[in-house]
């Protein structure tokens, strides 16, 4: 179709009579050639301009500082809460459907390889992390596939003693597990707590050839805590270490840590 035609319907345009513009005329040697300041930079006209059109810098700050959070946490949903006392934070993670509480100077640590990290900022060997299975690979119905708290236990030290596997000569490792329980906490769920020992000996001097060159002696004396835990066919372990040395001042955070580890339904 034309463009006649689609617009035939329309108004004809008014028949303006076309005046022919003079060109400007140069200045004259004593006249200035400047231009006269634009109206948005006169006097109070500026002023109320500037004023209409700035944008308070609280609220760019409170714009970026909301926009940066979104992209940090992603798909994940992350809720921290102050406990009664204010000694402990709630760490709730709705994506992937656990919670616990830790204490409130902790530090989160990023890139440690679990899905959460959490360490004290001056006693680096004691921390905590949650590590869960892929929901790929692992169909768990209750914390019980696991088998009684006793062989959960044995499996548990062997995954510890695996991860600290090493190639230097003369290393020695001892462990034991301390203790292996069951446990039916106020979510009306099973979940299995399991305690091992792991003691570290080296020495540095493996390659003497005189036997009492090459003492081996205790590099770290570890305690590893652990909760288990079965939701969504998925196992999630909670793990704490404390250096057996400090245990004693750490062990009342570390058990408050420990109780408080939930599993709960994602949201879909």
């Amino acid at each position: 179709m034309s463009s006649r035609a689609c617009c035939s319907g329309l108004p004809a345009a008014p028949n303006h009579k076309i005046h022919r513009r003079s060109p400007p005329r140069l200045a004259s040697p004593g006249t200035s050639s400047r231009l006269p300041p634009p109206l948005c930079c006169t006097g109070g006209r500026a002023r109320a301009l500037v004023s209409c059109c700035s944008v308070p810098r609280r609220n760019v700050l409170s714009t970026l500082l909301s926009a940066s959070t979104v992209l940090l946490l992603g798909r994940k949903k992350i809720g921290l809460a102050e406990t009664t006392g204010g000694a402990f934070r709630e760490y709730i993670d709705t994506f992937d459907g656990y919670s616990f509480l830790y204490p409130k100077g902790w530090i989160q640590v990023k890139g440690a390889g679990a899905d959460i990290f959490f360490r004290d900022p001056v006693l680096l060997d004691v921390n905590m992390s949650v590590d869960i299975s892929s929901p790929s690979s692992s169909n768990y119905q209750t914390v019980e596939d696991l088998g009684p708290p006793e062989k959960a236990a044995d499996a548990v030290l062997k995954q510890y003693l695996t991860e600290f596997m090493s190639t230097r000569l003369g290393v020695r490792r001892e462990s034991n597990v301390l203790s292996a329980s069951s446990k039916v906490a106020d979510d009306g769920k099973l979940y299995y707590q399991v305690e091992v020992n792991i003691k570290s000996y080296a020495s540095n001097n493996e390659l003497a050839v005189m036997p009492k060159d090459r003492v081996q002696r205790l590099e770290w004396d570890r305690r590893y805590l652990t909760v288990l835990g079965v939701e969504n066919n998925r196992l999630y372990a909670l793990r704490l270490q404390s250096p057996e040395r400090v245990l004693l001042e750490e062990e009342g955070d570390l058990r408050r840590v420990m109780d408080s580890f939930r599993v709960n339904k994602t949201e879909l």
